[in-house]
């Protein structure tokens, strides 16, 4: 005897739809709304069937996972961000993160030392000043924050791509992962690690990164959304387990790609 489909209380089913629809692709999304945008074709999609509230999340949950997997097959490990001229460049550019400003992390630059462990040949750590030393570009890009609002910036610092070489990680593994000052952390793809705009940053508006960015060091993807670039970076790590991170541990969108 099949179930009875019953009525979440206090769950509107139209704005469960909506949510659920925002969290798939585009091209997606639209081929799902233009077909049988339905509760039934959610179940159909995702294999669980919406009977309470349990089984709202697991369909968001498997959406997500489901938008997750399509962006990383999408993802271009060649395809560039566009960049900008200095003259777009947002100033003031807004600090945003969980907690306010006077509760960002303060990094002593003179005994701060970055972790490197994992998949490498060389774990030794490295002060700020060896960072400075390593060979650097800039990029003008946009930062695109998941609460919807973008803002462009300069940044300065050393491609993860040549760092990585440099300290003999396995790029077959399948992830890097970060730990940042403020107990924050992320994880995050080994191609984006590789993307050539993938950026350790030690520089803003050509000045030295300041603690509202993430002073010393904050890594810079301009083909993630905001939350996924780590600031106050104190450790990162080469690895094939997926380390999850303190967003996408609550429920966002594990790749986030743009």
């Amino acid at each position: 005897m099949g179930r009875i489909r019953k009525v979440i209380p206090g769950v509107d089913k139209a704005l469960l739809l909506k949510d659920a629809t925002r969290l798939l692709p585009d091209p997606t999304r639209r081929l799902f709304l233009r077909g049988a945008g339905s509760l039934g074709a959610l179940t159909f999609l995702t294999g669980c069937d919406i009977l309470d509230s349990d089984g709202a999340e697991k369909v968001l949950r498997k959406i997500s996972q489901f938008n997750d997997g399509a962006q990383a097959m999408l993802f271009s490990p060649n395809k560039l961000a566009p960049t900008y001229p200095e003259s777009m460049i947002t100033r003031p550019f807004p600090f945003n993160a969980y907690y306010t400003l006077d509760e960002a992390p303060v990094v002593d630059g003179a005994s701060y030392k970055l972790e490197v462990s994992g998949l490498v040949d060389n774990k030794k750590s490295w002060t700020l000043e060896e960072l400075y030393a390593l060979p650097q570009e800039k990029q003008i890009t946009r930062h695109i924050c998941v609460e919807g609002w973008s803002a462009i910036g300069s940044w300065t610092g050393t491609p993860l791509r040549d760092f990585l070489k440099r300290v003999g990680a396995d790029t077959r593994a399948k992830y890097v992962w970060f730990r940042c000052a403020e107990g924050y952390s992320t994880t995050i793809d080994m191609p984006t690690a590789l993307h050539p705009q993938t950026q350790m940053t030690f520089k803003f508006d050509d000045k030295i990164l300041p603690r509202d960015y993430g002073f010393p060091m904050k890594i810079r993807m301009p083909t993630k959304l905001g939350f996924k670039n780590p600031k106050y970076v104190m450790e990162m790590s080469v690895t094939n387990k997926d380390l999850g991170g303190y967003w996408e541990d609550q429920g966002y969108n594990w790749f986030s790609g743009l």
